[in-house]
């Protein structure tokens, strides 16, 4: 099975971070709280050098964070679009972006709940268990406005319904019970220190 797939599609090699990262900016990452991660995103419906330099600066600031995936309305845009760079659970690791995306409904026969980890970079520090299916198909185009499906499985099935969710106006702290939420929002305020200052030498390190 090949060990990377690009956008869907497997290559032979490709490089620790997505090309896009060199040609970005880092922006900000807004926290759970911020009015433009609690609502839907609007549907994007121009392609261009403007949507691309998006995606550039996206791929930079998931990298400084950590993260296996980014949608927009993280970095205050409101349009539906997300990056990833994630691994499935067979060790497959998966590159991309995906504009307009939609969760595409599974009938309880193809799929099952797994009960795992989960963290969100807008919720910094904070990690708990979140069900999710373990298939998920998401629909949506490229950046060039061309029709794209990716699927995944797995832990990579998370992340596309993580990322998903986003842009539909929901951050994961909303699958909880009020107890968990309160755990979570706990944990963050515990390690938000910690997470930014590693975002910050991740910074250092990514732009040397």
């Amino acid at each position: 099975m090949p060990s990377v797939f690009v956008q869907g599609r497997p290559v032979e090699s490709y490089p620790p971070l997505a090309p896009e990262a060199r040609r970005g900016s880092v922006r900000r990452i807004t926290e759970v709280g911020e009015e433009v991660l609690h609502k839907p995103c609007r549907d994007v419906t121009e392609f261009g050098p403007d949507l691309a330099a998006l995606i550039d600066d996206m791929f930079l600031t998931m990298y400084i964070a950590e993260g296996a995936g980014l949608a927009a309305n993280q970095v205050g845009v409101d349009l539906r679009l997300f990056v990833y760079d994630c691994p499935d659970d067979d060790g497959a690791r998966h590159v991309g972006h995906i504009v307009n995306p939609v969760l595409e409904p599974l009938a309880a026969s193809d799929r099952r709940l797994l009960d795992d980890t989960e963290g969100c970079l807008s919720v910094p520090g904070a990690v708990m268990d979140v069900p999710r299916p373990d298939r998920a198909v998401v629909r949506g185009l490229d950046k060039d406005g061309a029709p794209l499906v990716i699927e995944g499985t797995g832990y990579f099935a998370r992340c596309l319904a993580h990322e998903t969710d986003h842009v539909n106006g929901h951050v994961y702290l909303d699958r909880l019970s009020k107890r968990e939420r309160k755990d979570a929002l706990r944990q963050s305020a515990d390690r938000r220190e910690e997470v930014f200052a590693r975002r910050t030498v991740r910074a250092s390190a990514l732009s040397g």
